[in-house]
């Protein structure tokens, strides 16, 4: 079994910054891919950023230049940093991975840390 721990949500004023961690743990042999989706009230589940590999990483287009992806591969940690936030980034935020275990490959969810951005 694999199990994905988010960790770093808060409230926060506009303008200002959080970071996100997800530490990934258990049966892992690799882990092809991690990334930050985010789902807030009435809306559905949307990707924020994923990393496949060092120095890549695709982000939605409202979060490009704001935000960054980062990834600890001895750690099997992924990291959220967010700057410039704005109320609409409100929303609970899941980490999300593809994994190798040593039986299969599946994808595996956290259970979502809440960000608020409001003044």
């Amino acid at each position: 079994q694999v199990r994905l721990v988010e960790s770093g949500g808060g409230l926060v004023q506009p303008g200002g910054s959080l970071r996100l961690s997800c530490a990934a743990s258990g049966s892992i042999l690799s882990i092809n891919a991690m990334g930050w989706y985010r789902q807030a009230p009435g809306k559905e589940r949307e990707l924020v950023a994923r990393t496949i590999s060092v120095g890549n990483g695709n982000y939605a287009d409202s979060v490009k230049g704001r935000f960054t992806i980062s990834r600890d591969y001895a750690k099997n940690t992924v990291y959220l940093h967010m700057n410039s936030l704005k109320p609409e980034d409100t929303a609970v935020y899941y980490c999300n991975a593809d994994v190798n275990t040593y039986r299969i490959r599946n994808e595996y969810w956290g259970q979502g840390t809440q960000v608020t951005v409001s003044s």
